[in-house]
């Protein structure tokens, strides 16, 4: 169950940084909302976590699905460029995740 609320505290945290970038210095409501309330779900699911999974761990794997997911949500909507070595990199990021589950 702590690897589950893991995984989706890593995507929550995307959507956390994609609502800070959105909300133009938390100025817009809607983006704002937005990034407190995933903020604050993250920051739970990854304390959560945290009770069974060592903390190195946890909060690598969580940083880690978060960035993945951060840059390549920006990579689809064109807010940034896409390039076969950016992708290699997200993808080595993944892999590290992935790395860290298996050894666990």
């Amino acid at each position: 169950m702590a690897w589950f609320v893991l995984v989706l505290s890593g995507a929550l945290e995307a959507v956390w940084a994609t609502a800070l970038g959105r909300s133009q210095g938390l100025h817009r409501l809607v983006p704002t909302v937005v990034f407190v309330v995933a903020l604050t779900a993250s920051m739970l699911g990854l304390g959560y976590a945290m009770r069974t999974l060592p903390v190195g761990t946890a909060y690598a794997v969580w940083v880690g699905i978060g960035a993945s997911l951060t840059v390549g949500w920006a990579m689809l909507s064109g807010a940034e460029p896409v390039s076969a070595v950016r992708l290699l990199l997200v993808l080595g990021i993944v892999a590290c995740v992935v790395g860290l589950k298996l050894v666990h």
